[in-house]
C-alpha cells in the first residue's frame, strides 16, 4: 500500500521550499554586494577614523575657499573639502558639474590613498535649497508661480 501526501501536507512542503528559496537568493545577493556598498564620510570621521586605502566611500563637505587649483594637463583640479574642524586634500581628473565652486557642497565619490589624499572618481555638486533656474531668475515670484501653473 502506498501512501499517498495530503493536500495539506503538500502545500506545507512547497511554502517550506519557497521559503528556503528566497532566503537562499537573500544570502546571494547580500553576498555579491557586499564590497559593493558605498560609505559616507565627513571630514571630520575621515580624519579620526579613516577608511582602509583603495576602499570606495564617498566624502561630502565644504569645498574650502582659495583650494581650488587645477593642473597644466587642464583637467586635473585639487581642492580641499571641510567640515569647520577637519580637511581632506581632493584630487579629481575630469569635467566638473555646472554647480562645483569654492564655497559650494560636494560629495567625491572615490577612494583615499595611503599618503591621506583622496583621489575621486566622480563628483556631485549639491545646490542650495534656493536654487532658482537660469530662466526664472529676473522672474518675480507671481510670474515664477504663474509659468509653472501654465505647465502643468
Amino acid at each position: 500500500m502506498t501512501a499517498a501526501i495530503k493536500p495539506k501536507h503538500q502545500r506545507l512542503v512547497l511554502v517550506l521550499a519557497a521559503l528556503a528559496a528566497l532566503i537562499a537568493a537573500a544570502l546571494l545577493a547580500a553576498w555579491a554586494l557586499r564590497n559593493q556598498a558605498s560609505y559616507f564620510y565627513l571630514p571630520a570621521e575621515m580624519a579620526s577614523k579613516p577608511p582602509a586605502a583603495d576602499r570606495a566611500v564617498r566624502l561630502g563637505g565644504m569645498v574650502e575657499a582659495g583650494s581650488l587649483k587645477t593642473a597644466p594637463d587642464g583637467v586635473t583640479i585639487s581642492f580641499i573639502v571641510g567640515d569647520g574642524s577637519a580637511k581632506v586634500p581632493v584630487k579629481f581628473t575630469g569635467i566638473t558639474p555646472d554647480l562645483f565652486k569654492e564655497g559650494s557642497g560636494v560629495v567625491a565619490e572615490g577612494h583615499r590613498r595611503a599618503d591621506g589624499i583622496f583621489v575621486a572618481d566622480n563628483l556631485l555638486a549639491k545646490h542650495d535649497e534656493k536654487y532658482v533656474p537660469r530662466e526664472m531668475r529676473q522672474m518675480t515670484s507671481g510670474e515664477a508661480h504663474n509659468k509653472v501653473e501654465a505647465t502643468k
